[in-house]
């Protein structure tokens, strides 16, 4: 038990508070700032960045003084106006010191926001492997069979030989590559070229300007199509009090461009007629796709009704419209404006796109054929969708009876890039630095690699080890894809591993407070963890729930006792202000003791843990960025999953209220499709505790709707 094995004394509070570091910190930055983005270039990373600071005060006038400077001894007179960061650092201690260098570095603008496969995200990959490196592990996986979308150079660094510890031979020889490269689908297809014109015979073709007169959408095909127009209304197959677009024999649309209507029925006053806020899930784009799929189409080509109150009016993006599943017909969004041109010329009568709209209210206009002397050119590159990133892995050899068994401490390494998922709308385009979420817990990681290396080669250590599988997680903010991974294709078995320690968001330590999840993920866990969270001085909130929105839950899922360390949320989360003076070094040091010291409780524990479920327990929310909280745990990692596959459910949640169970597929949500759970936590942000939202979802084979009264987030 903890108290027969060797220890070392937490550290007390630093000489420098917390609040003084990070008021001293906040001044240094000031000092040195940021361009702001009318300074810099558009395509510059920087450029990005949302600067808030106040603007600095003019100096005071300067004087000259002439004359030869010897550079040997010119050394001007210390007044006491400079910040002395080396006075500060030296109060906050090594630790704090190397843990804030690791975030300062990965949450530069020069790594890009750390989107998986990125640039910045390799180059963050080769940045905690030298890091492994310098700390003595061992390469943690096997070679890879296949390298696709890997930089050659790469992978022969990966494969070289690592500076080994002083340790019994390794008994996973074939484990040479510092890497697991895995795929994720789902990414996204990414538009490599697109064009969209129309002709009317004998007139010159029109162009239309892409992101003003169309856009190629995410799920769209990749192909090139010159043919005459279809038109085939809201495209909605079965609707309210049986409505229909479509005519009692199934249509062909071969050879034809079919163009539909976003949405569903409006009022004269363009509001919906099935909906009484917003649109029914009738208007769910997905649906509407697979029926004019089903009837042969050449292309797609979707607009915004004109008069459409409650409805988008710009075009959307790639990345903003993945409805459903990928087709291989291009499909593309045209402006209202562009359609009404089009529609005009091609509809023999010469109707305007209001008057077909009016119809389609109705329900009295079928699909129908335009002018053959109309032709409509499509031509899509899109790229295949997926991301080839990595998992990056090092081993601390243990040694004696225990050195084949194994204790897992993560991080995840990637963030959102530029903000094109998973953060809020109106800041996509702007980098996202990730200091807190999660550079933060990367550094811990490292900090912890180096610490605990320094312990296991110490004459004093235990005779009986567990070996440390430390991974940096790729793809979290994805949907937990690296943890997963690994979990799929684990290089150990569940009987081999204690348990897994999850490092997220600890960079924001406030009144000493750490919340630590999992603490009931396995038998009699607290009898274990108490001694030891009580020695390190902190309050901590523990919560024995296993699951949660970071990569604990995958091990979690697999059967593998979790602790998932956290420091708590903020306004910056996901957001381009999430950035390095922001955080709290002081803080992150106790984090890093506190993680060193359950890593060796748990590597010198004679016994095994016994996991145990702990899905019956009621959670509080984390991490959303929303005021209200919904309650399940989505299944991430799940590819070929349309919608949001509900993995579980909490006790004492607006879900649970509603009925939701584990198992269901959530496809709607007020009438918009959701594809995936970064569309979930959008629709999230946009409520307040108390509002009422219809959730669609799939149970079998059984289509449901469930009323939903949502929840504040925090529990108090």
């Amino acid at each position: 038990m903890l108290a027969a094995m060797p220890t070392r004394p937490l550290p007390t509070r630093p000489v420098f508070s917390a609040a003084l570091a990070l008021s001293v910190l906040a001044a240094a930055c000031a000092q040195s700032k940021v361009p702001t983005s009318a300074s810099t270039s558009e395509a510059s990373p920087a450029a990005a960045i949302a600067v808030s600071d106040p603007p600095i005060a003019p100096p005071a006038q300067g004087k000259v003084i002439e004359g030869r400077v010897d550079p040997y001894s010119y050394q001007p007179k210390d007044d006491g106006s400079q910040v002395d960061l080396r006075k500060l650092f030296e109060g906050l201690g090594p630790v704090a010191t190397e843990w804030y260098q690791h975030v300062l570095t990965l949450s530069n603008p020069f790594f890009e926001g750390r989107l998986p496969a990125s640039r910045g995200s390799i180059i963050a990959g080769e940045y905690i492997e030298f890091y492994f490196k310098q700390s003595g592990l061992e390469p943690a996986f096997p070679a890879p069979v296949e390298t696709k979308g890997l930089d050659p150079t790469i992978v022969a660094a990966s494969s070289e030989g690592a500076l080994q510890p002083p340790s019994s031979p390794s008994p996973h020889p074939e484990w040479t590559n510092w890497r697991q490269p895995f795929d994720v689908a789902g990414g996204g297809a990414k538009v490599l070229s697109a064009s969209a014109s129309w002709n009317a015979a004998g007139q010159p073709a029109q162009q239309l300007k892409a992101r003003s007169g169309f856009s190629a959408l995410g799920n769209s095909g990749s192909g090139k199509v010159t043919a005459p127009l279809a038109f085939a209304g809201y495209a909605i197959d079965e609707g309210r009090d049986g409505y229909s677009s479509f005519g009692e024999q199934v249509e062909d649309f071969t050879g034809r461009v079919v163009l539909f209507f976003r949405y569903e029925p409006l009022d004269e006053d363009g509001r919906s007629r099935w909906a009484d806020r917003r649109f029914s899930p009738y208007a769910a784009v997905a649906p509407k796709m697979e029926a004019i799929i089903a009837r042969k189409p050449a292309a797609i080509v979707m607009v915004n009704p004109p008069g459409a109150r409650d409805g988008r009016r710009q075009l959307e993006n790639s990345e903003s419209s993945r409805f459903g599943a990928r087709l291989d017909v291009p499909v593309i969004q045209i402006s209202t404006e562009e359609a009404e041109k089009i529609v005009q010329a091609a509809d023999p009568q010469g109707r305007s796109l209001l008057d077909l709209r009016k119809l389609c209210d109705e329900g009295s206009l079928k699909p129908m054929m335009l002018r053959d002397e109309v032709t409509l050119t499509v031509e899509t590159q899109m790229s295949d969708g997926v991301i080839h990133t990595d998992n990056i892995g090092g081993v601390l050899r243990g040694k004696g009876a225990l050195a084949d068994q194994w204790v897992i401490v993560g991080a995840h390494y990637d963030h959102v890039g530029f903000g094109d998922y998973g953060a809020d709308p109106s800041n996509r385009g702007k980098l996202h630095p990730g200091a807190d979420d999660n550079a933060s817990g990367t550094a811990a990681m490292l900090c912890t690699v180096k610490a605990l290396a320094d312990r296991y080669r110490a004459e004093s250590a235990p005779a009986d080890l567990r070996s440390v599988l430390f991974m940096a997680f790729s793809a979290e903010e994805v949907g937990l894809d690296g943890s997963a991974h690994w979990t799929r294709n684990p290089t150990l078995s569940n009987e081999q591993v204690q348990a897994m320690i999850n490092l997220d968001m600890v960079g924001r330590m406030r009144g000493d407070e750490l919340a630590v999840g999992g603490t009931g993920s396995a038998k009699d866990f607290m009898a274990f963890l108490n001694p030891v969270f009580t020695e390190s001085g902190l309050t901590i909130r523990a919560d024995p729930s296993g699951r949660g929105p970071s990569d604990h839950a995958s091990f979690y899922r697999a059967g593998i006792p979790v602790l998932f360390l956290f420091t708590g949320t903020h306004d910056d989360y996901h957001k381009p202000s999430d950035r390095g003076f922001t955080v709290n070094p002081a803080g992150a040091a106790r984090v890093v003791a506190l993680t060193e010291a359950l890593t060796m409780g748990l590597a010198t524990r004679s016994e095994k843990l016994e996991f145990q479920s702990t899905d019956n327990a009621a959670t509080s929310g984390r991490r959303s960025g929303a005021r209200v909280r919904l309650g399940v745990m989505p299944g991430y990692g799940d590819a070929g999953v349309e919608g949001v596959r509900v993995d579980g459910v909490s006790a004492e949640t607006a879900a649970a209220d509603a009925g939701i169970q584990e198992g269901d597929v959530l496809v709607g949500w007020n009438g918009t499709q959701l594809n995936s759970p970064a569309d979930m936590m959008e629709r999230l942000r946009e409520h307040s505790p108390g509002d009422e939202v219809t959730i669609t979802l799939k149970r079998g084979d059984a289509k449901l709707e469930v009323k939903v009264a949502l929840r504040a987030a925090k529990s108090e």
